[in-house]
């Protein structure tokens, strides 16, 4: 995906999520984060928004701390939100394409591409969680998109030394995308995992096979892993207890 298609994904994103969360109610629970109030979760977004958009806007070079939430609710946080949002589109629209700054996964070509696809992935996936507090199925997320997003998590997220998907034996689980064909083969270890991208000749004691949107959103803990007649395999619960990121 080019930077331009992340941003329009952003911008759709994060209009959708202050709709749902206006919706919602500010004082809703998150079911699919069941610590947190809706107020919870525009907080923790719109920080991020603020905090990606500094990097960029301000070609920051070093790891900075969140900026802070404001206690409001209602619509005066729903205000807050929305424009963060709009000045992190803003801001990545506007910034020239060799801007340099901090980063924190080795999975795009540059800062730019970085920051456009960390933060398309970021506002989606806690659409997600504004939508779960309305009660309302998900918007779907194109194929290619969501190819992208499963890519990331393995790859990226769970590629860094802080992972805690580890086993005491060594694993597999293969994933494969119905509608792409893309396949991931991760390997488990008492280390960080591995993921091949292929890798369809390789055993696997767990295969997960589904469109890449379903994928996308089971394996960022969104959606189960298994059907509810399914008996839950000992690596799925895994991934559900040792996968979220923090």
């Amino acid at each position: 995906m080019e930077i331009i298609d992340f941003l329009e994904t952003l911008a759709r994103e994060g209009r959708l999520m202050a709709d749902a969360a206006e919706r919602a109610g500010t004082d809703a629970p998150v079911p699919t984060c069941p610590d947190w109030r809706v107020a919870d979760l525009l907080r923790h977004t719109g920080s991020v928004h603020r905090w990606a958009a500094g990097y960029v806007g301000g070609a920051v070079k070093e790891p900075v701390p969140f900026p802070q939430a404001p206690d409001a609710t209602g619509p005066q946080l729903l205000a807050w939100f929305r424009e963060g949002h709009a000045a992190l589109v803003r801001t990545l629209r506007e910034a020239p394409a060799d801007v340099e700054c901090w980063t924190f996964l080795p999975t795009a070509p540059s800062p730019l591409g970085f920051w456009a696809r960390r933060q398309a992935h970021e506002t989606t996936v806690h659409r997600f969680d504004a939508q779960a507090a309305l009660g309302v199925p998900f918007t779907t997320v194109t194929p290619e998109f969501g190819q992208d997003g499963v890519d990331e998590l393995l790859t990226g997220f769970h590629a860094r030394s802080r992972s805690r998907v580890r086993s005491e034996k060594p694993q597999v689980i293969r994933i494969r995308a119905t509608d792409t064909g893309a396949v991931w083969t991760v390997h488990l270890s008492q280390e960080p995992p591995r993921t091949v991208r292929g890798g369809s000749g390789t055993p696997a004691d767990l295969d997960l096979t589904g469109e890449a949107a379903w994928l996308y959103a089971a394996l960022w803990n969104r959606l189960p892993l298994t059907g509810p007649d399914d008996v839950e395999h000992p690596l799925a619960r895994l991934w559900k207890e040792a996968s979220p990121i923090t």
